[in-house]
């Protein structure tokens, strides 16, 4: 249980928040007043009121950033995204949860016990999550929308990372103890904490794999200042040398899988070649359940592939496969909207009750409860603006793309393909997505305000001009 401390400083959180507003740039005020809360406050710590959502270290920060910057600072914030696709995706994502409580209304009995069914006050407590999980989008893409605060989205990172990575160290040689010390209790089962004969880290955060991709978050940070920053390359290469010994030791293998991939690409692919990955990797993504439930993806060949590496990583896999198609049975059965919150999603023993369902994809949790439209409103809107600002790249000179985009985008699309395997999806997800989609966003007003050049004719007449034309 948490303990007084835990409590006082979701209480302190706002104060916190406003020293930050008052002394820093907007931009730094608003991604340290986020990515500083997920990594500090406590975990599962929440003031629960009736009708709407809990108020933990989530939708607190959220709230707070949102009021600050409208309340405090007169910012105008639109809610909306400038493109019809954006507008659908938003409009989807905030609306989707009425029709979901509309259809789910019938309890669900067991011979001992069961469900109730959705109220309609469940809708407005829906919507209103909704809303506040995706205020970081929002400000993100108002506020972020700049080749300068790329930088400064990959600094604090950077900083962030070096400063997490002492109380990871601590746990990883004395074990995951410090939110036991600091607010009372600990946040997950400690045997998963435990691997290969040592300790994973956890500190603040839900899971020791939460901890180890925001390592790599800060590991391909560094990697994209070490090459964009030649007056601080050595400097930057040893941060980055730092965190990859560090990602080894938190023992994640994905989370070490996606560095393998993407370190080399952020180092030296072109920063064109890396939105194209970006967009692919988001592509995969978004269309991953689908491909999952017509059976395309190949389970057998991957099952393989992990008995060679470790049998116990094996079994792992099949017993998150198995539950996998079990929920996706269940999913079928309400495909449009899902099946709505309170647990309806989840696979129970039809006589006991039991709960026999693991869920750790966000992406099946996404599904199961509000069904495919839920599904890609969400996803999409992580999505869509990875492949806009891939397409609208495309038409920009080479030495024309922020240095930084190509790593952020890196970053969002890697964070969805662990959303496949984890529910990975925190505020500072959406803080990189609305970043990314106001800068595609400030590409298009900047080329819609270039001007044609008009025909001329005679000897000296100049060619109108095709290629791109600096916008930065």
């Amino acid at each position: 249980m948490p303990n007084a401390l835990a409590y006082l400083m979701l209480l302190a959180w706002p104060m916190i928040a406003v020293v930050l507003y008052q002394r820093l740039p907007i931009e730094r005020a608003l991604i340290w007043s986020i990515l500083g809360a997920y990594l500090i406050l406590p975990p599962l710590a929440n003031f629960d009121f009736p009708l709407i959502p809990p108020f933990n270290k989530i939708s607190i920060p959220n709230l707070v950033a949102f009021g600050i910057c409208v309340l405090m600072l007169g910012r105008r914030i639109p809610f909306l995204p400038e493109s019809g696709v954006g507008k659908v995706l938003m409009l989807l994502f905030l609306m989707s949860p009425v029709a979901t409580v509309l259809t789910n209304s019938d309890p669900i009995w067991f011979n001992v016990g069961g469900l109730p069914g959705l109220r309609a006050h469940d809708s407005i407590s829906a919507v209103i999550g909704q809303a506040i999980d995706i205020l970081p989008f929002i400000l993100a893409r108002q506020l972020l929308a700049t080749e300068k605060a790329q930088r400064e989205i990959v600094l604090a990172l950077m900083l962030a990372g070096l400063a997490y990575s002492l109380p990871m160290l601590v746990e990883i040689r004395l074990s995951p103890q410090i939110n036991v010390w600091v607010y009372g209790f600990f946040q997950h089962d400690f045997i998963q904490m435990m691997r290969d004969g040592g300790f994973r880290p956890i500190v603040f955060l839900p899971h020791a794999l939460w901890v180890a991709f925001f390592t790599l978050m800060a590991l391909l940070s560094a990697v994209a200042l070490w090459r964009a920053e030649p007056s601080k390359r050595a400097m930057h290469m040893l941060a980055a040398g730092y965190f990859g010994v560090l990602l080894v030791l938190c023992k994640s293998m994905a989370s070490l899988a996606y560095a393998l991939l993407l370190v080399p690409i952020v180092r030296f692919a072109s920063f064109r070649a890396q939105l194209r990955l970006a967009a692919a990797m988001a592509l995969v993504a978004l269309f991953f359940p689908l491909l999952r439930g017509a059976d395309l993806v190949p389970v057998k060949a991957m099952l393989t592939q992990a008995e060679a590496f470790s049998e116990d990583r094996a079994a792992s896999l099949a017993f998150r496969f198995n539950n996998e198609n079990r929920l996706l049975d269940r999913a079928r059965e309400r495909p449009a909207f899902g099946w709505g919150a309170w647990g309806r999603n989840r696979v129970y023993d039809p006589l006991t009750g039991k709960d026999l369902s693991v869920i750790d994809g966000r992406w099946i949790i996404t599904i199961g409860t509000f069904g495919w439209f839920g599904y890609f409103a969400e996803f999409g809107l992580l999505a869509w603006p990875i492949l806009l600002l891939a397409r609208r790249a495309r038409r920009l000179g080479a030495g024309e793309i922020p240095p930084y985009a190509g790593t952020l985008a890196l970053i969002l699309a890697a964070n969805m393909i662990d959303m496949l395997p984890n529910a990975t999806l925190i505020p500072f997800t959406w803080l990189l997505a609305g970043a990314a989609l106001g800068y595609a966003e400030s590409l298009g007003r900047a080329r819609a305000e270039i001007p044609d050049t008009p025909a001329e004719s005679g000897p000296d007449a100049v060619p109108p001009r095709d290629e791109p034309r600096t916008i930065l």
